[in-house]
């Protein structure tokens, strides 16, 4: 009869019908009756569960028992028997289903004021009953299900009565203090730390409750909170208790980390924010001597995305990255100690100890599809988390140096260590080329994640911006020698931000739509990352054309510069330290081509045979390459067959084919007239021939988009200068299309001021 009116008034709770009965009737009905218990006994597991004949056995791990599964004849038979008799724990998980139901509707705005105050009327008289007290012993049960729905309603009524009374609730207080500071004599505090954690999510989904709320709660168990995590990761801490994630002592620890992750979301709501949730900060040093332990795989990665969301400030799902600092000072003083012991850990090749899974989690299992292989084999979410916590700390901690030299051993000792990392765990795919620069190792380990990438690409940005201006603070006329080793470190470090950014456009086909996709996205900062760098690339723009013709020389792939010593130090290694060495990689080179001075720290391979280049010597005409090496650096990252892109491609495969010798003068030098393609708006244009100088350089016939004169000359093509203006061209085109239809999400005035410039440089260095 009780699991009858259950049953009606969770229908009635449900539709929104008003409860029509006294406020007692429902308390006596949702009132628990723990004097039966909650366990399951036979006749209950008889009832509800089919028995093993009836079922599918399934076998588990050695340390599982084995599971039956229902068969579908079994669950019709057991539903149709459910009507007639109910064991005492289907009606305790109904019982507490309704009141976190309850707690959601009584705070409800669309719910009628006299059916919210029927609700507030029941949980009075339910507190008056202690159904507080009831709901602490039910944590207990070893019924994992019922131990869950107990936290969750306790959580729930400690929120409410939070939020109506202003008051905590003694009873859930007191059990929360005593169980924590019990700790590791007490080790059951798994469900106390649970139910905390779901009042914190409670609070914070509250807009108006949050920070006011957040105090109330957290200020009495500050103390105790940050007591126990030094007791559970150091002064207690062995990592033996934790190699299997379903210990006792691992479901403790990966619960505290949940519950640091809602500390961390919390602190973002106060000005001055708590010991508790500044401790992961202040302490990370126990985390990351936990990532580095014997602990299961489960509980790094749990830890390493935790520490992924402090550099990031991902608190919040709408929280914007960097957004925080200047208005939470206290927020920039902990990342900058946690940047510092990083830092710290990353120089003592702390990275080389944390051994990445070779096997990443697949939904419903532990193994990969059969032909869906993993990048490397290795976890890239986790790579590329690491990878963005070292970044992030280097951009923290340059952004607090005052001086170049407070920071440039720092920063290339922690960046040679990350180029180690990535060079062991990301692996080239067999139809691109070796990775021999590294500035492209950014783009490859980030790009199938692109507000990751974009956070990266914006932190070596950042970094570069203020190391050069300290550059120039140091001194005000720097030498060309100077100049030349700092550019040469820009590449041997893999932070030269026009590297970056051509080897990104590279990667995505030079498609403007994607780089448009990312400014509406509110999900990166790229709109930041992109006023950044046009702003850079507006008065650094000689140098843009420099690195753009070095990717010209050879389809994109440049000599490891850890092979080459900077133009004034013939001995001197070009490397910080032998980590930087290990990260380059690549075949040794069969020709070197020599560039002038200001650029011998970027140095391209050729690839020519011996009888290529006895071929080439005996022809005095152009050849160009055949269509297949042509297309090299023309490929997208997927090949779309009957696209609007490969059509472009494939235009310009023919326009750049179509090419013309013209004679200049006696010294053999010769111009190439080119004919390219150009899209405006939806319309296909011819553009306006370029006539291109040649060069008295080497050739090389396996070079894509390279044509070859006589032996002793090389045709620079403008490919890549072309192509990248042209995805900004269009891109900014794009954006003003959208501007005049009202349909950009924002005002974009500024970034098309900042594109109208380089467009505007762009056409004036082509006309000279």
């Amino acid at each position: 009869a009780k699991m009858s009116l259950l049953q009606q008034m969770y229908k009635d709770v449900l539709v929104g019908v008003p409860l029509a009965k006294e406020s007692h009737h429902y308390t006596s009905l949702l009132n628990l009756s723990l004097e039966q218990s909650p366990e399951r006994d036979e006749s209950c597991n008889q009832m509800h569960l089919p028995s093993t004949n009836g079922g599918i056995r399934i076998h588990q791990d050695a340390d599982m028992s084995d599971v039956v599964v229902p068969t579908t004849d079994d669950i019709s038979k057991s539903f149709a028997n459910m009507n007639s008799s109910f064991c005492p724990r289907e009606v305790m998980l109904l019982q507490l289903t309704l009141i976190k139901m309850m707690v959601a509707k009584a705070e409800s705005q669309e719910i009628e004021f006299n059916m919210r105050q029927k609700y507030c009327e029941i949980f009075v008289l339910l507190n008056e009953a202690k159904i507080d007290s009831k709901l602490i012993c039910l944590l207990d049960s070893s019924d994992q299900l019922l131990s869950h729905m107990a936290s969750e309603s306790l959580a729930s009524l400690v929120y409410f009565q939070l939020k109506e009374e202003n008051a905590l609730n003694v009873t859930w207080l007191t059990f929360s203090l005593k169980t924590l500071s019990g700790f590791p004599v007490n080790t059951q505090v798994a469900q106390c730390l649970w139910t905390l954690t779901a009042i914190i999510k409670d609070i914070l989904r509250d807009e108006v409750l949050s920070g006011a709320g957040t105090v109330k709660l957290l200020a009495p168990l500050d103390a105790v909170l940050e007591g126990f995590y030094d007791s559970i990761l150091f002064h207690h801490f062995d990592s033996h208790h934790y190699t299997s994630p379903y210990s006792e002592a691992a479901n403790n620890l990966i619960s505290f980390i949940d519950l640091l992750e809602a500390l961390l979301a919390s602190r973002i709501e106060l000005e001055l924010p708590l010991r508790c949730q500044r401790v992961l900060f202040l302490k990370v040093s126990y985390v990351l001597n936990l990532i580095s332990s014997s602990v299961h795989y489960l509980i790094k990665k749990k830890l390493i995305m935790l520490l992924k969301k402090c550099v990031l400030s991902e608190s919040r799902e709408d929280a914007r990255s960097g957004s925080l600092f200047l208005q939470n000072p206290s927020l920039y003083e902990d990342m900058l100690a946690l940047s510092n012991d990083v830092l710290q850990v990353v120089n003592l090749s702390w990275l080389n100890q944390i051994p990445l899974s070779e096997k990443a989690s697949y939904f419903g299992g532990s193994e990969a599809a059969p032909g869906d292989g993993n990048q490397g084999g290795y976890d890239q979410t986790v790579l590329r988390a690491l990878s963005l916590v070292v970044l992030k700390a280097l951009e923290c901690k340059f952004q607090n140096s005052a001086t170049e030299a407070e920071i440039k051993g720092d920063f290339q000792s922690s960046m040679s260590q990350l180029l180690v990392f990535w060079r062991s765990h990301v692996k080239s795919s067999a139809q691109s080329h070796p990775v021999v620069h590294h500035c492209e190792w950014l783009s490859l380990v980030f790009i199938e994640q692109d507000d990751d990438m974009w956070e990266a690409a914006k932190a070596l940005l950042l970094i570069y911006l203020k190391y050069d201006r300290l550059r120039h603070d140091a001194a005000d006329n720097l030498r060309q020698k100077e100049e030349e080793t700092w550019n040469f470190l820009m590449h041997a470090s893999g932070y030269n931000p026009h590297c970056i950014f051509l080897f990104f456009l590279e990667k995505i086909a030079f498609d403007s739509t994607v780089l448009l996709d990312f400014l509406i996205s509110s999900e990166t900062c790229f709109l930041e990352y992109l006023v950044r760098y046009l702003k850079l690339l507006g008065k650094d723009w000689h140098q843009f054309v420099d690195v753009c013709n070095h990717f010209d020389s050879k389809h994109g792939t440049l000599q490891s510069v850890s092979s080459v010593r900077p133009p004034h130090e013939e001995k001197q290694s070009c490397v910080a330290d032998e980590g930087l060495q290990n990260a380059c990689c690549g075949p040794e080179p069969q020709t070197l081509l020599s560039f002038p001075s200001s650029h011998n720290y970027l140095v391209f391979t050729t690839e020519q045979g011996d009888n290529e280049a006895a071929e080439s010597k005996q022809s005095n005409s152009l050849i160009c390459t055949d269509s297949t090496s042509l297309l090299g650096s023309l490929q997208s990252l997927v090949n779309y067959d009957s696209s609007d892109d490969s059509a472009l491609e494939s235009d310009g495969r023919e326009c750049l084919v179509n090419t013309k010798q013209v004679p200049l003068n006696n010294e053999g030098e010769t111009r190439i007239k080119e004919t390219g393609c150009r899209y405006t708006d939806d319309k296909r244009n011819t553009l306006e021939p370029e006539v291109l100088p040649l060069k008295q350089k080497g050739c090389n016939t396996s070079s894509c988009l390279t044509c070859m004169a006589s032996s002793d000359n090389i045709i620079p093509q403008r490919i890549m200068l072309y192509k990248s203006t042209k995805c900004l061209e269009e891109l900014q085109k794009a954006i003003s299309r959208l501007q005049r239809r009202n349909l950009f999400p924002y005002n974009p005035s500024a970034l098309l001021k900042l594109l109208s410039h380089i467009e505007k440089i762009s056409k004036n260095v082509n006309l000279q």
